[in-house]
């Protein structure tokens, strides 16, 4: 699969926020505050899982289709890599 810039941006954007709780961290910022940023990365890192989730999984729908191939198993299979990431 290839990935697009898209997806390649908003997991520099996740490096970034993670960067910068280590760097909160080694300042002695309050839990809290690390805490809540550690939630929004993992939010973030969530999204981007699902986006290249969905975008794979639209990619090899529309392959099966062409190639007259059932598409139930790539749904299912998508949806329980979707849950086991979690």
């Amino acid at each position: 699969m290839e990935y697009d810039q898209q997806v390649k941006n908003r997991l520099r954007r996740i490096e970034g926020q993670i960067k910068g709780v280590l760097s909160m961290m080694e300042q002695g910022k309050d839990c809290r505050d690390v805490v809540t940023q550690l939630a929004a990365s993992r939010n973030a890192i969530d999204r981007a899982m699902g986006v290249i989730v969905s975008t794979n999984l639209e990619h090899c729908v529309r392959e099966s289709i062409k190639s007259g191939e059932d598409t139930e198993n790539l749904v299912k299979e998508a949806v329980n890599l979707l849950v086991k990431s979690r």
